[in-house]
């Protein structure tokens, strides 16, 4: 599974580098599936979304999304190349007011719970340490819809379920006590 994206200085670039060396020498299909693959899932994160809404009768267009993680790496403050900056300008251009929250990135180390409170939805990008420990209970109360996606399946979905959250684990599906 590929997850909610790569980044960083390393994984985007290399790959190409290495189909470059070897171009004309061996076939590298693999590389530009790969790459296609990673670079695509904000993409298929806003699908998703979308997807959620719609299933609530909900548009996206004027909602309220909280955005878990920057960096492109848990635990670090690098947001070089993060597929959460992707995220974030494929959202804006749906016309989509987003919240931002990563504990290590400044300016975006407002709290988990805080940077919830009446958004329409939450994305977890990065799997932080912080984002398998907030209160599943509170996420609940804060959020205006209860929607969950977990780009990093870091959230245990029956905890999800259990707190009354709309709950989509990126290659899970989708989990809430109506269905």
């Amino acid at each position: 599974m590929a997850g909610a994206g790569v980044g960083g200085h390393c994984i985007p670039k290399d790959p190409w580098l290495l189909a470059y060396g070897a171009e004309g020498n061996v076939d590298l299909r693999l590389i530009p599936a790969a790459r296609y693959v990673n670079d695509s899932m904000p993409e298929h994160l806003v699908s998703i979304l979308e997807n959620a809404f719609a299933g609530l009768g909900k548009p996206l267009e004027g909602s309220k999304i909280a955005v878990l993680g920057y960096a492109y790496l848990e635990e670090s403050d690098d947001i070089r190349n993060s597929p959460s900056e992707t995220l974030v300008n494929l959202l804006d251009a749906k016309n989509v007011e987003v919240v931002v929250q990563d504990p290590y990135v400044h300016g975006y180390q407002q709290s988990v719970l805080d940077s919830l409170e009446g958004c329409d939805a939450a994305i977890v990008m990065v799997a932080h340490q912080a984002y398998r420990e907030f209160d599943l209970n509170d996420a609940k109360v804060r959020l205006r819809t209860p929607i969950l996606i977990d780009g990093r399946r870091v959230i245990d979905p029956q905890k999800a379920v259990d707190a009354g959250l709309h709950y989509f684990g990126l290659g899970l599906g989708s989990t809430s006590k109506e269905r």
